[in-house]
């Protein structure tokens, strides 16, 4: 990889329906990354489906199987051809594992601690009869890191929750660089400036969630156009009228969560949102998004159907994005391994 070069990186969790939420904040950069890379160039997207993150909490080892099955039809129903980027399944290369060792060496125990999201899971965890709270989910970040920087990624494309996930891997591979030399890229986060958090319908001032919060404030990718309507419909508001913005702490959180969303939706700027809709009302103004959203994931489910209905090929599409992200991983670990003095020099 020569100076200057872009590399993109991320990965996705297997687990749970994928929600307006995943697609706006994550899988939608995904096929950016890949429309503006430059593979002739050494430029190479690259995206990983996360089932090792997913073992960390508890889970069904035949569903996990279906779901990276589920996600990855879901990717290239978005736009995902895996001619274009390397699309994978984080298990099938254990490089990842590896440097994941590794780079414990480097980590801080303090910086660990101090997440926001193992501190948020330790305790939904925790509040659970008999709960067990694994190691892995403490070492998530480190694993998280060695799946970034196995490639040498330039840019990683994540939503806002994940900005402190960033800065501990760019603090990962600045330390190991001081202490080992210069080996491994300093990644930047790329988060999208419209989109990066889509907020529940029935609880605006929370991110819409997998996990978190009920059925009716979550939007499935693959939802039947009039499930997406009724929940648009029903979308919890202020009790004004008018379609606009107020800011932090203006009280109209659930109408700057619906603008966002139509925002993303139309590729509109939220000036353009509150032209069209003035005097509107908020009912006309909730039809109207949800009849955009509906619109705007029906493609990704038609095509979703046709690949997920032949997982062999779906396997095989894996397999080989495997052998071509372990080509890219190799000597980025064998170099690792060199700096630190594991095993024979080369």
């Amino acid at each position: 990889m020569s100076a200057g070069q872009r590399r993109i990186f991320s990965g996705i969790q297997p687990t749970g329906r994928k929600h307006l939420g995943n697609y706006i904040g994550a899988i939608r950069q995904y096929v950016e990354g890949q429309e503006a890379s430059d593979e002739t160039a050494g430029e190479v997207a690259i995206y990983c489906i996360v089932d090792l993150h997913a073992v960390t909490v508890a889970y069904d080892p035949a569903e996990l199987r279906e779901r990276v099955h589920d996600t990855t039809a879901i990717l290239i129903a978005a736009g995902l051809d895996p001619e274009r980027c390397v699309l994978f399944r984080q298990g099938d290369v254990r490089e990842h594992t590896e440097l994941c060792w590794l780079l414990g060496g480097v980590t801080a125990w303090g910086d660990l601690n101090r997440m926001h999201q193992w501190k948020t899971k330790r305790e939904q965890i925790e509040q659970q009869t008999g709960a067990f709270v694994s190691a892995g989910l403490f070492n998530y970040p480190i694993l998280q890191a060695a799946d970034v920087l196995a490639y040498r990624a330039t840019e990683v494309p994540v939503g806002d929750d994940q900005r402190q996930h960033i800065e501990l891997m760019r603090e990962i591979a600045r330390r190991f660089n001081e202490r080992f030399g210069e080996t491994l890229v300093v990644p930047e986060h790329r988060i999208p400036g419209v989109g990066a958090r889509i907020m529940d319908l029935q609880d605006p001032t929370s991110k819409m969630s997998t996990t978190a919060g009920g059925e009716s404030g979550r939007v499935y990718v693959l939802e039947e156009p009039d499930g997406i309507r009724k929940k648009f419909r029903s979308a919890v508001t202020d009790s004004g009228r008018e379609v606009r913005r107020a800011g932090p702490g203006g009280g109209k959180e659930g109408i700057e969560n619906l603008i966002e969303i139509l925002c993303v939706v139309r590729g509109i700027g939220p000036e353009q949102v509150e032209a069209e809709f003035e005097g509107s009302g908020y009912g006309d103004f909730k039809a109207a998004v949800g009849d955009a959203v509906a619109e705007y994931l029906a493609p990704v489910r038609e095509r979703y159907a046709a690949l997920r209905a032949d997982p062999a090929e779906l396997e095989r599409t894996l397999a080989a994005g495997a052998e071509k992200a372990a080509a890219l991983a190799a000597p980025v670990l064998a170099d690792v391994r060199d700096a630190m003095g594991v095993a024979a020099p080369r």
